[in-house]
Parts: structure tokens; sequence; C-alpha cells
């Protein structure tokens, strides 16, 4: 780049890095791996993949993605809360694949109130396992959050209908069923879960998962984590979701992925702000096929990135999450 251009770049402050890199870093992943790294340079940061934190079954690396699209939302929010509009491009090195993304700091635009609070709300959120309260949704929110969903170039489909709905169950519980008697599945649980005492900033905590799967009318098969060793220390017992969502793309590529991830966090982001949470189940997302599946007979108009199911919970219990300098990308 020309030292002319570089005149209208604007240039990242560097006692801010470590905010934006922590502010990103709050995004949900699959067993709470974390699999993103960032590199931050003089006008830009770079955010990129970490391979060594992919899941075995997560082949085609589509979860590890999502994640890091996720990631990548809350960068592009910690900018605005800067006072700047971020300028993404994504793959700006395509033969570089681990690379996903570059984001500069655009023009100077206040933050607007609704940014304000979803930045507010950006510690609160987590992947609710536990009972929700039982409360309705506030109004209009659901239709919030579509809005989110179409902002990021992605589709949130409600699913309101007892058939589709129990289509989506049946799909869920075998997949649920398919993995729980994979050894590698449960193996790759077990390393990714934590017990009460262990002080690791990664994995799912034992205050984040009950013990024991029993099913709850209304909910749809959650991952057993605690896999019989009486770990999990959330409660089974309570009110159903109060909504069922799939997150849609048109397509199902790394470009889909990545923008799965940033929209996902948007909408998971702006329902945190009215304590509003979402338990993610990924299961029966693993497999293209059975991705396929659930589009064909929940005649979805997408391709199928995530399925949630949304409420109301009055605490928050929000994963721990790696530094700052665990997470720089090495030159």
């Amino acid at each position: 780049m020309t030292s002319n251009a570089r005149q209208h770049e604007v240039r990242i402050p560097a006692e801010q890095v470590n905010y934006l890199i922590a502010t990103a870093a709050r995004a949900p992943s699959v067993h709470n791996t974390q699999p993103w790294r960032f590199r931050a340079t003089d006008y830009a940061i770079d955010l990129y993949a970490d391979p060594k934190r992919k899941l075995e079954m997560d082949r085609d690396g589509r979860e590890m993605v999502v994640s890091c699209g996720a990631a990548l939302f809350g960068l592009r929010l910690a900018i605005r809360s800067l006072g700047y509009m971020p300028i993404v491009e994504s793959f700006p090195e395509p033969p570089r694949l681990r690379l996903l993304a570059r984001v500069r700091l655009g023009a100077a635009v206040p933050m607007t109130p609704q940014e304000y609070l979803m930045l507010e709300a950006l510690p609160l959120r987590h992947t609710h396992r536990g009972p929700f309260a039982g409360d309705a949704l506030p109004a209009g929110l659901l239709s919030g959050l579509q809005h989110d969903a179409l902002a990021e170039g992605a589709t949130l489909a409600l699913i309101d209908r007892a058939l589709a709905y129990q289509r989506l169950a049946d799909i869920a519980s075998a997949a649920d069923r398919q993995q729980h008697r994979d050894p590698a599945v449960r193996e790759e649980i077990r390393r990714w879960s934590r017990d009460a005492d262990d002080l690791a900033r990664d994995g799912v905590p034992a205050v984040a998962f009950p013990a024991g799967t029993r099913r709850v009318p209304g909910r749809l098969p959650q991952r057993d984590f605690d896999l019989g060793r009486s770990l999990g220390l959330l409660p089974t017992e309570g009110p159903p979701a109060a909504a069922t969502a799939v997150l849609l793309t048109t397509g199902d590529r790394r470009a889909d992925w990545l923008r799965a991830g940033q929209a996902l966090q948007r909408v998971l982001t702006h329902a945190a702000t009215k304590w509003v949470f979402a338990s993610l189940h990924t299961q029966p997302l693993e497999n293209a096929s059975i991705r396929a599946l659930i589009r064909d007979r929940l005649s979805l108009p997408g391709a199928p990135q995530m399925v949630m199911q949304l409420g109301v919970s009055h605490t928050a219990r929000s994963t721990a999450r790696r530094g700052p300098d665990e997470l720089i990308e090495p030159c």
C-alpha cells in the first residue's frame, strides 16, 4: 500500500488492541474451544482460524468458521465502541486458508444506543443449557432478531408449527443418539468438559451443563457433557423454551459459514439485552447430509447453520475466556 493511501487510513490505537481482542473473544464456540487467533498491525486486525482447536467431528471446519464469524461480529462491535465504522475484508488473501478476515477502522460515526446496549450485554451472553424462567419473550423481540439476521445476510426461520418442530426434534434426537454411541465423540466431550475445580479458561465448565440428560418437553436434546460422571451443576427441571429457530444462509460454503457466525452473535447479543438467552444445538448440523435433510423436511429457504431455542433467564453464567495474550497469532 502506498504512503498516499496510508494517509487516508485510521491507525488502530495500540492501547485498545487488547480490548478489541478480548471483546471479540466473548463469542460462542462449539465446546467453548475458542478456535480463533488475531494479529494486529498499525492499521488492521486480522482474524485467523486455529485448526489446533477444531473438533475431530467438525471435519470440514464449518463449526470452527462459524465460531470465528461470531468473534468477527464482536470485533466489529468493539470497533464501533471506539466511534468508528468497521471495514471488513473477508478472506483477504485466498491462498492463506486460515486468514478469515481483515478489519480496519473506517469513518468516525458515533455508536448507536442499540449498539451500546449490545456491548453492555456481551459479557452476559452465554449458551444456556439449564431451565428457562418460563416468562414470555418481550414483545417484538423475535421480529427484531429476524431483522438482525437479515442485516448480516442470513435468515432466522421460526419453527412455530407443531409438525415442523416434531420433525426437527426427531432428527435432532436421532443425531444425538448416534453421536452418544460414538467413542470418539465421547472422548472429545471428555476432553472439553471441566469439573467444578478446573481453572481452565476454555471448555465447558460444570456450572454450564446439567448432570444427566433427562428429556424436557419442549426442549430439543442437549449434548451430554456429563457422560455419567455427576459433574454437571445445572438443574434439569424447568419450563420449556419460548421459541425455536434455525439460522439459515443461502449457501453452505466457507463464506456462508463466516456470515452465519456474524449473524449468530448479533442475534444472541441483541437477545441478551432483554435477558433472553439461547440453547444452541449443533449435533444435528455436523453432517452435510443431515443439514440437507433438515432443510428438506422443514421446507426451509436456506442451508441450516444453527438450531437454537430461546427463553428468558434471570441469571447469567457466562463461561471463561482465554486472555488476549493467548490469542495472538505469531508473526
